[in-house]
């Protein structure tokens, strides 16, 4: 397991043991969100499941999602998946804005610069 590439909140420290002493869940809740497909924390090379800070960070959503609101496992699934395409969408909106904003300038030189269709030279 490499940490040299991982981002801080991607940092995998934590055994299963503290996670859910953390979490304020027994530890059977962690593999019972792992098996569902709702975590995946990442493994040792003895094959111990350890959890990151983010890893963490979803596993207090989704028990918020389950204990406050009685969303159930399906529904907690529908959800994370949603959020997350929303967080990608939403990043993709900045990167698409960033590029309009940058090519306005450019685009607004052009136009200048563009002779017109009746022929008059309008050079700025």
């Amino acid at each position: 397991m490499s940490h040299q590439a991982e981002a801080p909140g991607e940092l995998a420290c934590f055994v299963i043991s503290v996670a859910a002493r953390l979490l304020g869940v027994h530890p059977q809740t962690l593999r019972y969100y792992e098996r569902a497909g709702l975590i995946q924390p990442s493994r040792s090379r003895g094959n111990i499941r350890l959890y990151s800070a983010r890893d963490i960070e979803r596993a207090q959503q989704i028990k918020r999602l389950i204990e406050d609101l009685g969303v159930n496992l399906a529904g907690v699934e529908v959800i994370m998946r949603l959020t997350e395409r929303m967080r990608e969408m939403e990043s993709e909106l900045q990167h698409l804005r960033s590029e309009v904003a940058s090519a306005r300038p450019e685009s607004a030189r052009a136009r200048r610069r563009a002779p017109r269709a009746d022929g008059v030279d309008l050079a700025i």
